[in-house]
This record gives C-alpha cells, sequence and structure tokens, in this order.
C-alpha cells in the first residue's frame, strides 16, 4: 500500500516521497519534491496524494494480474484496502492532512462506511483494513480529539474557499438536536424541545453552519435545554472571530428570529435572511399584503418593518395547499365542538361567556384565509443589494443546511449518542463532523448521493491469495462494472486535479 512520508533532509528542509512498506522499512516508490514552509510542504504533500492516485487508478483497477492455476491457490482473506486509498484522497483533497490526523480520519471514514460504536468501530476498522486499535488507546485519543475542533474548521473553512470556491459571504445556520440512550441528565445533556420525538431523554443541541452548497463550516454544541433562537448570534461570533470571515449575510429559519437577536444583528451590522411568521403580523400589514398582491401567482411586495424589509410572495400552489390543511381543521374544530372533547387544545375554537361552552373562532379563520398562499421572508438587506427574488432563493437554500443535518443522523448515525463524558461527546460530534466534510464533498463534486458513491468506492474489493506452490500472497481484484468504472474515473478527475 503507498503512503506519503515526509523526511528531514541535511539542509533543513522537508522531503516529501511516496513510499511502501516491506518489513517495516520504508522503500521509497518516487521523489516528490523537498519544502521549507508549511505552504510549500502541504503543496507536495497534496501532490504527491495525487500521484498516487493515478498509480491507484492504473494499478488497482485497469492492470490484468498474472494466471495461477486455481488448484494452487488459497483464500485467505478478502480487503476493502481500495476504498481506503480512496477515502484518503478524499480527505487530503478536502485539506486534511491524514497521517497528522490518522486517528480523526480512520473513525470518520467509518461514519461513511458502517457507523457504529466506538468498540465495534475498532472491529471493523481491523476487519476491512488491517489497521489495529487496542480499547484503552481508543478512548485515550477519543477525549483528546476535543482540542482539534478549531484546527478542523480551519480546514473546512479554507476547503470550502479554495475548493469549492465559496468567497463564504452568506452561509446557512440551523440548529438539531441529538438525544442519548439514557434517562440522566447533566449540564451538557438535558431535556428539551426534542426534534427526534424522544421528550423524556436528555440531548444536546448542535448549531451548524454550512455554505450554500451544504459544505459545513462550523458547529457548537448547547445544552439540550437551550432555546434555538438563542444561539445563531452566539455561533456565528465565534465563527467570524475565530476564522476571518467578516460580515456574512446569515441565512436561518423563523425560529432564529426575536426582537434582541434583531437588535443585535443590527449593531453588528451583520444582515440577515429569516423567514418570518406570518401569522404572529398584524393585521393591519397582513390586510395590506392581502390587497397588493391580490391573488397573483409569484408576486412579492415589501414592508418596511421594525424587524427590517418583511418581503411576502404569494404562490398559487401554496394557496390551495393552505386551503386543504385548514378545511381540514375546522371540521376537526366542529366535531370537537360537538363532542365537547379536547376543545380547549383545538386550533379555530374560542371560549364564549358561558366557561362551558365554545364556538369557532371566526375571527382566526378570516385572518387565516388572507394568509393563504403567503410566505413571508425578514432582511436587512436594501433592494438595490438585494431584489425579493434575491431574498427569497437564498432562503430556500435552507434545505442544504437541513439535508446536512439528515445525512448526519441517517448516513452517518450520529444519534443516539452512547457517550456520557462530556469530551468524548465533544469529541463524537467533531468525528461526525469530519465525515460529514468528505461526504458532502464527494456529493457536490460527483452530483449524487453519498450512498450511490460509497457503493461503488465499498463493492471494489481484492481477495488475498497465497499460491501454495510459490508462496506469494497477493491481491486479485474484483470484476468492475461499467457503471462503477465511469464514476471512479469521474472521481479520480477531481481527485488527481
Amino acid at each position: 500500500m503507498l503512503k506519503v512520508r515526509k523526511a528531514p533532509t541535511s539542509n533543513g528542509a522537508t522531503e516529501v516521497q511516496v513510499v511502501f512498506y516491506k518489513n517495516r522499512e520504508p522503500r521509497v516508490v518516487k521523489h516528490i519534491g523537498s519544502g521549507r514552509t508549511k505552504e510549500e510542504i502541504k503543496s507536495l504533500y497534496n501532490h504527491s496524494h495525487a500521484w498516487i492516485a493515478k498509480k491507484i487508478w492504473q494499478l488497482d483497477l485497469f492492470t490484468e494480474k498474472e494466471n495461477h492455476t486455481q488448484n494452487d491457490l488459497r483464500f485467505l482473506d478478502a480487503t476493502h484496502q481500495f476504498a481506503y486509498k480512496v477515502l484518503e484522497l478524499v480527505a487530503a483533497r478536502c485539506g486534511l492532512d491524514v497521517n497528522e490526523h490518522r486517528f480523526l480520519f480512520d473513525f470518520s471514514i467509518m461514519r461513511l462506511i458502517e457507523p457504529a460504536s466506538k468498540l465495534r468501530t475498532i472491529t471493523l476498522l481491523e476487519r476491512y483494513f488491517e489497521i489495529k486499535y487496542s480499547e484503552r488507546t481508543v478512548y485515550r485519543k477519543v477525549l483528546k480529539l476535543v482540542e482539534k475542533k478549531q484546527q478542523i474548521e480551519e480546514i473546512a473553512i479554507k476547503s470550502a474557499r479554495e475548493m469549492l470556491y465559496d468567497d463564504l459571504a452568506l452561509v446557512l445556520y440551523d440548529v438539531t438536536t441529538l438525544y442519548f440512550e439514557t434517562f440522566k441528565s447533566d449540564d451538557l445533556r438535558s431535556e428539551g424541545f426534542s426534534k427526534d420525538n424522544k421528550p423524556q431523554q436528555p440531548q444536546i443541541a448542535v448549531g451548524l453552519i454550512v455554505t450554500r452548497q451544504g459544505y459545513p463550516l462550523s458547529y457548537e454544541l448547547y445544552s439540550g435545554k437551550t432555546f434555538e433562537g438563542n444561539t445563531m448570534l452566539d455561533i456565528l461570533e465565534k465563527f467570524m472571530n475565530n476564522n476571518g470571515v467578516k460580515h456574512p449575510i446569515i441565512v436561518a429559519d423563523a425560529a432564529m428570529l426575536g426582537h434582541d437577536n434583531i437588535v443585535e444583528l443590527k449593531e453588528k451590522s451583520l444582515s440577515y435572511i429569516v423567514g418570518a411568521r406570518l401569522g404572529n403580523t398584524s393585521l393591519k400589514i397582513i390586510k395590506e399584503a392581502y390587497k397588493k398582491l391580490n391573488g397573483k401567482d409569484g408576486k412579492s411586495i415589501r414592508i418596511e418593518t421594525d424587524n427590517g424589509y418583511l418581503i411576502i410572495e404569494f404562490s398559487r400552489k401554496r394557496y390551495n395547499k393552505d386551503k386543504y390543511e385548514m378545511e381540514k381543521q375546522i371540521l376537526k374544530a366542529k366535531r370537537m365542538i360537538d363532542e365537547g372533547v379536547g376543545v380547549k387544545r383545538t386550533k379555530f375554537v374560542k371560549q364564549k361567556t358561558d366557561a362551558n361552552s365554545y364556538s369557532l373562532n371566526e375571527t382566526l379563520i378570516e385572518k387565516n384565509k388572507m394568509l393563504f398562499g403567503m410566505k413571508g421572508y425578514y432582511t436587512y438587506l436594501s433592494k438595490s443589494i438585494f431584489s425579493d427574488k434575491d431574498v427569497i432563493e437564498r432562503y430556500h437554500d435552507l434545505w442544504h443546511v437541513e439535508q446536512a443535518f439528515r445525512i448526519a443522523k441517517s448516513d452517518l448515525a450520529s444519534r443516539p449518542v452512547f457517550h456520557y463524558k462530556a469530551d468524548a461527546v465533544r469529541s463524537h460530534i467533531l468525528i461526525c463532523f469530519t465525515a460529514l466534510m468528505f461526504a458532502k464533498f464527494l456529493e457536490i463534486e460527483m452530483k449524487m448521493s453519498l450512498k450511490q458513491i460509497m457503493n461503488n468506492i465499498w463493492f471494489v474489493t481484492h481477495a488475498k491469495l497465497h499460491n501454495k506452490k510459490t508462496g506469494e500472497i497477493f491481491l486479485l481484484k474484483s470484476e468492475i462494472s461499467p457503471q462503477a468504472e465511469n464514476m471512479l474515473n469521474k472521481l479520480f478527475k477531481i481527485l488527481s486535479h
């Protein structure tokens, strides 16, 4: 297996080599070059991985092996070294020095391959890649990973700028919750509003900043009882101060907007695009929007408010959906009034003067009818900077951060969390964040789902065979479908760029 090696030279520089190990001794395959600065060495390091990539595809994929008589061969094992090599190249392309962060890399890629507990991951790393970790070593290293958070975020931000050509002028933000398989709480793990429908189990809140394409940039952990609207300014300020990002436009959903947040955003000269809860808007504004929009599909208006500009758009498709949903709710309200059961918790019902009688809330119904088809957005950006259409389009980009959370929760199985020590919990989230970097890089560049990509990579296996006559041990590659070969060729071009 080809590796990248750094070696000091007699004149004080650092030489970067491609080597393979035989009897634990390095054999140099290729001298890449020498550098003195971190930037020079980093460039040589990345170039060496591109060189290895070319060799991998030439030697491991597209060359024929010697013929052997079947009776002479004994099957020893099957290996997924090809997938490991590819993911090493992905990590290097994302800017991660795999040799420096080998433990983090190994446990991050297992979130892509087969998410499991740390103990189970030790077994799988040995089974799939012949990589051995002791249980004691793993838990010691896990607790120390928390120290690498800032460094990994810097790598993510640099790769977003240089690899994905994103100037970070606009970022997306959202919050999710992760629950624990326990009922014991502490300062970090506590009960709160659960997005996982696990209200009785303690949780943590995770705030995540991503690019417009969903590539992760920064994250913070909060106690599970933290109101999500109180997280945005905290993480945004840390993101800017720690990473030299100046005044990005932040896009978030309606839960992030409150009067105090608006005041602080304005004080710090920060621009925002946030969803508006029109149901909480004054009747005067709703009537004005209803009159000006006049049911015209795709039309928008802009109204100046204390929370900034309120942009309201009308959609005929949304109108039909809203109308259908409210008709169902009114039928339910009528049934509840007739039956006298659960009336207080039913929408569109009001209590009459007589404490025991109820009726439909016609005022609320009429207000909601005016809102049919409307969707609102608050922003601090003037029309000369961002048009109504621009604001709406940027807000709709929020699905990327929602998808990032879906990948983290489903594909990477970040929940439930089984750790109990705070540093171990934080390190687990760092592993998932690093895995999310690799996952989103692959999806963005390949324009395919992570599952499709990983299937094609994972199914390129090598059988480890022993020739009983010669004593030789060699690898025999599995057959590759034309579809997989096309995808791998495309991936190779991206990784060797």
